[in-house]
């Protein structure tokens, strides 16, 4: 409930959303998609096609596994069962958020709309602050930063595109390497399951033996038999605890 006290209404509570732009995990993940486009300048993609990409394929990962794909050859439905793949993790993200956010007057339509930008930075600033916003007003106060985050990182991208394969080697590599270590740090702390972080080391083991074997589906074979011996070590563990 809002109390008097409150300022004066949604658009407030967006713009406060938009400050968000200034935070350390927004400013880590644009950091991230500078390495992304140094990713995609050197797999040959155009400026439009990584524009577009940067857009509406959220969050991070997933463009980062279609534009692997691209180079590793591999056929559109490969490449379009591990994209799809990696975005089913953003579901208990959209089934956890929804609820916080919604009210019994918020329109589905709305909501749908919203999802696109759930992702994990989205994910974890929200939750974090979402306590101190008024309910009335969280959908607002979200909308504002994913929208805000997201236009951000279109607009940086298409200004660093024709720049980043003019940046020194080792500096171009380094911005690259900030989008598998933001991958592995926002994933790991996000994680409140022991299974994640168990996949995620598991994972991590398998993915050069993948590579080796079919690098084609190398992240996709990696993620599923490491999700699987997760699960069941988790379940073992589990189990001998209850016991």
């Amino acid at each position: 409930m809002s109390s008097p006290a409150d300022p004066a209404g949604g658009s407030h509570w967006f713009f406060r959303g938009m400050r968000g732009i200034f935070s350390l995990p927004a400013i880590i993940l644009m950091s991230a998609f500078v390495g992304f486009c140094g990713f995609a300048v050197e797999a040959g993609i155009p400026l439009g096609q990584t524009v577009f990409m940067t857009g509406m394929i959220w969050a991070l990962p997933a463009k980062v596994l279609l534009v692997g794909s691209i180079l590793a050859g591999a056929s559109l439905p490969a490449a379009f069962l591990t994209v799809a793949l990696s975005s089913i993790r953003l579901m208990p993200m959209v089934a956890a958020l929804i609820p916080e956010i919604r009210t019994e007057k918020t329109p589905t339509w709305l909501l749908l709309l919203l999802s696109h930008f759930v992702a994990i930075t989205a994910y974890v600033f929200t939750m974090e602050r979402i306590r101190d916003v008024p309910r009335e007003h969280r959908v607002a106060f979200f909308a504002g930063f994913g929208i805000t985050v997201t236009s951000a990182n279109i607009i940086l991208v298409s200004v660093i595109y024709s720049t980043v394969s003019n940046l020194p080697a080792m500096v171009a590599g380094a911005l690259f390497f900030l989008t598998p270590v933001y991958f592995l740090t926002s994933i790991w702390a996000s994680t409140r399951e022991r299974a994640g972080h168990i996949a995620m080391v598991i994972g991590l083991a398998l993915g050069p033996l993948f590579h080796q074997i079919a690098p084609e589906f190398d992240i996709l074979y990696a993620g599923i038999v490491g999700g699987t011996l997760a699960f069941l070590a988790d379940r073992l563990w589990k189990r001998g605890a209850a016991s």
